[in-house]
């Protein structure tokens, strides 16, 4: 991975189709939407797919972004890379059925934090919206962006929670998530839609994500909580490059599809690697729990290969932009929480 010195280089670098990526859109025909696009995903999520099908000389295909965009500027951004932009809110059913019909839908909505001082919003989100757009696009094919919080902590000594495992999360956001995909499911195979649930767990952008949080802390002195022991992490471009491939693995009933990285990262050995790279003292604070959220992401690995940056590539871009100062979201990812209260 190139040296990112700007959003402008880093945006570019999340949003590069890969071979795989290419093959994808070259084979499924019909344009592509992705519902829920102004969050921390979808902008270079949308991107990618622009550039890939201008890439295939196929600019005839469009490419649709739907947000509430409550931010003016992520709106004219993606319109100024050749996105398509409808502002929707996808609560009201009557703004649903105004979409155009697209065959391929990529669907990100939901809600995560401020689901402890606001239940009832995270539910309406993670449940009503979903079945809104289910029934909506039941002649589409959808790729439902999920998350590894639907399954409940396993051993740091296992392989990580595996497809196979049953759901059972602690916490009423993972709980939401697990009605999400069940609201999706019955109404999939009542209408016969194709489905995947694309259960990411800890995608990194340099302006969040766990390993951010992590060199923040160092970076300021502040003490790491290693109780949370262990993590599993992917880079952002390779998480939105599996997640287009998944449009042509999508099935009925749904399947579901674990996406992080294969390594199992050591909380205290990262907070540790970011104190020699920051020269600083490093304070340990709490001790590894026999249990975290880990999963087993062989399958998407088959399908896919491996990601194409590397873990220590992460490491070494995430210390670089603390260091120059690069601006962040905002938004620590909680990744400590161990009773699902985000």
């Amino acid at each position: 991975m190139r040296s990112l010195l700007s959003l402008a280089d880093l945006d570019e670098q999340l949003s590069q189709p890969t071979q795989g990526v290419l093959d994808t859109l070259r084979v499924l025909e019909g344009d592509v939407m992705v519902l829920g696009a102004g969050g921390k995903m979808g902008p270079t999520l949308a991107r990618m797919i622009r550039r890939a099908l201008d890439a295939l000389g196929q600019k005839n295909r469009e490419v649709i972004a739907v947000s509430r965009f409550s931010s003016p500027e992520a709106q004219s951004e993606l319109s100024r890379h050749g996105v398509r932009t409808l502002a929707c809110d996808l609560l009201n059913a009557a703004h649903v059925d105004a979409l155009p019909e697209v065959p391929n839908i990529l669907f990100l909505a939901g809600q995560k934090f401020g689901t402890h001082s606001a239940p009832g919003l995270t539910w309406v989100m993670n449940t009503t919206v979903p079945s809104i757009v289910a029934q909506r696009f039941a002649r589409s094919r959808i790729v439902v962006f999920s998350t590894g919080c639907v399954y409940p902590l396993t051993s740091v000594e296992g392989l990580g929670s595996s497809e196979r495992d049953a759901l059972g999360p602690p916490g009423e956001y993972g709980n939401s998530c697990v009605g999400r995909e069940r609201v999706f499911e019955y109404h999939g195979q009542q209408q016969g839609t194709p489905m995947l649930f694309y259960r990411l767990s800890y995608a990194i952008d340099l302006r969040y994500g766990v390993l951010m949080d992590v060199a923040q802390k160092v970076a300021q002195g502040e003490p790491v909580d290693v109780t949370m022991g262990y993590v599993n992490v992917i880079w952002q471009g390779d998480a939105n490059a599996r997640a287009i491939q998944c449009l042509a693995h999508t099935t009925v009933p749904p399947i579901a599809l674990n996406v992080t990285g294969l390594e199992r990262v050591s909380i205290r050995e990262l907070a540790k690697e970011f104190g020699e790279i920051f020269q600083k003292p490093v304070t340990i604070i709490g001790s590894e729990a026999p249990t975290a959220w880990l999963f087993d992401a062989s399958l998407s690995n088959d399908w896919f290969g491996p990601p194409s940056v590397s873990l220590e590539e992460m490491i070494c871009a995430t210390a670089d932009w603390v260091s120059a100062g690069g601006v962040t979201n905002g938004k620590p990812t909680h990744f400590q929480a161990r009773d699902g209260q985000f």
